[in-house]
């Protein structure tokens, strides 16, 4: 499967981008800015002289692990929120989605801009305020997957026999939500992905020298208005591997429903 092949492509590259990457990740090589493709620079270099395909091999490390370590953080809090909520219901479980909400009334893009101009914009800040903002929406799916799980009779059995709330999540209910939750997390992972490269291209996301495909896309925009394609290599990776892990997710879905076994 073609999508497949490009999703472990990108997570090869990015666990063994100081290997692969020809020169640095900062490393000036160049006494041009801007200078053309050619042999040695196979992508030509940024307005400082830095290698451009080195910086979009080392890219790859840091816009997709960031990113999956923000969506694991998302769900990790999201998944916890929504089950427990489900459990619980009454009072708890009205009061947690009525936040849940609030928070999901307002623009993400536009609340993370906020966020990280009061706090800053470092990695850590920019991890946590996005998983946070993005755990709302792990918490409806694992919320309302949960309701499901919560009526059944072994579930009402573990608490009769006087379960922990705790034990009751991790062994009733997470198991058989877990399948709807992996889908889930292939999508928001695409999601998270496109918003930390869209505040990247803002100039309020992963700061330079730290190399990103969206902060690329901004630093070589001028390249456009002369006829240089470059600023369309780290665009094009951001769109290759969205679509990827989309059609990867589908096919995951497939599977699970008894469809087809391919893409």
């Amino acid at each position: 499967m073609s999508a497949a092949v490009v999703v472990i492509g990108v997570i090869c590259i990015a666990v063994f981008a100081p290997w692969i990457a020809p020169y640095g990740e900062a490393e000036i090589v160049s006494q041009i800015p801007f200078d053309t493709w050619s042999s040695q620079f196979p992508l030509g270099t940024d307005q400082l002289g830095r290698d451009v395909l080195s910086r979009l091999i080392y890219g790859a490390r840091n816009s997709v692990g960031i990113a999956l370590v923000t969506t694991i953080l998302a769900f990790t809090i999201g998944g916890v929120l929504g089950m427990a909520a489900a459990l619980a219901g009454g009072v708890v479980d009205n009061l947690m989605s009525r936040c849940v909400d609030i928070l999901m009334s307002i623009p993400q893009l536009v609340f993370a801009l906020v966020l990280l101009a009061i706090f800053g914009a470092s990695i850590p800040n920019l991890i946590m305020i996005i998983a946070v903002l993005d755990a709302t929406r792990v918490y409806r799916i694992a919320r309302a997957t949960a309701a499901n799980v919560v009526v059944m009779e072994y579930v009402a059995a573990a608490q009769l026999r006087g379960e922990t709330s705790t034990w009751i999540v991790l062994r009733e209910i997470l198991p058989n939500v877990s399948p709807t939750l992996v889908a889930e997390f292939g999508l928001r992972f695409c999601f998270i992905f496109l918003t930390i490269s869209a505040l990247s291209f803002l100039g309020v996301g992963i700061q330079p020298p730290t190399a990103d495909w969206g902060s690329m896309v901004r630093e070589n925009a001028t390249l456009i208005s002369y006829g240089d394609i470059t600023p369309l290599v780290p665009a094009a990776a951001i769109a290759v591997l969205t679509i990827s892990v989309n059609v990867v997710v589908d096919w995951y879905l497939d599977i699970i429903h008894g469809g087809r076994d391919g893409c």
